[in-house]
């Protein structure tokens, strides 16, 4: 969790129960995540532009190896995303937001580069 300006940003895995702390919740994903509901999701907003392109996510495969490479590209991409604003003015918005994704790996998924990317900008 990380305080972003005066506010808290975190990051979730849609799969996980929301709970009271979560606050604003924006799905980070361009695909919607298999199995769940979207009367369920229990999500605010779907940002799926603010996700890593078609092109960057197949190459990258959810593979470790290429994560590195994947923050690289994917930070490349966001720096020149009209819709990282959209978010920013959430961020603005809400004393606390979570972003949501649906990887299994915790560690190197896209919404850890946003999450990040974010703080330092």
């Amino acid at each position: 969790m990380v305080c972003y300006y005066e506010y808290m940003l975190r990051i979730k895995r849609i799969y996980t129960a929301p709970d009271e702390h979560d606050g604003y919740r924006v799905l980070v994903d361009r695909l919607w995540p298999r199995g769940v509901a979207k009367e369920k999701a229990a999500i605010d907003i779907w940002l799926k532009d603010v996700a890593p392109s078609a092109e960057l996510r197949t190459w990258f495969g959810h593979d470790p190896a290429r994560f590195s490479e994947f923050k690289e590209r994917y930070e490349t991409e966001l720096t020149a995303n009209p819709a990282l604003s959209e978010l920013k003015s959430i961020l603005q918005q809400h004393p606390a937001v979570t972003l949501l994704y649906s990887a299994k790996d915790e560690a190197h998924n896209q919404a850890v580069v946003l999450r990040d990317f974010l703080e330092r900008s």
